[in-house]
């Protein structure tokens, strides 16, 4: 069986040769682009339908179908990436972070935002002054409970 790296550089090669975009394979797929591409690259599971669609599209066997599926250990090797675009979300965090808790718990109350019951978007929004990235992550309230 492959490994999810393996899989993930099969995934990368055929994407490149391909020249498929993320929404087309994740269109295939039947799933949001953002999942789609987090299963490929390692770090969620596909079920076998979709798996077997994103094997499909990239022409690519059922080892890749079968890694899609496999349950992911998500080990972060780096403490702080220094991938800058993926910095500037440690960044967004470091600086509001604190914030962002303050005010989801003042909404709320005492809990966290699942990543689990998670949905995320990415958009562009054209702007006369620099295009914008826009991204809207949607997660279910968790309240802490006493016992």
């Amino acid at each position: 069986m492959l490994t999810k790296l393996e899989m993930t550089e099969a995934i990368m090669v055929a994407k490149s040769e391909k020249s498929l975009t993320w929404t087309q394979i994740a269109e295939a797929a039947g799933l949001s682009e953002v999942y789609t591409t987090s299963a490929c690259l390692g770090m969620n599971h596909l079920d076998a339908e979709p798996a077997d669609k994103v094997a499909a599209i990239l022409g690519l066997d059922a080892s890749v179908s079968k890694a899609l599926q496999s349950y992911p250990t998500k080990i972060f090797e780096q403490a702080v990436p220094t991938d800058p675009l993926i910095y500037r979300l440690y960044e967004i965090v470091g600086v509001y972070g604190e914030t962002m808790k303050e005010v989801i718990q003042e909404k709320f109350g005492d809990g966290i935002m699942s990543a689990i019951d998670f949905t995320m978007d990415i958009d562009k929004e054209k702007n006369p002054a620099g295009d914008r990235v826009v991204v809207t992550m949607n997660g279910k309230f968790l309240p802490y409970k006493a016992w």
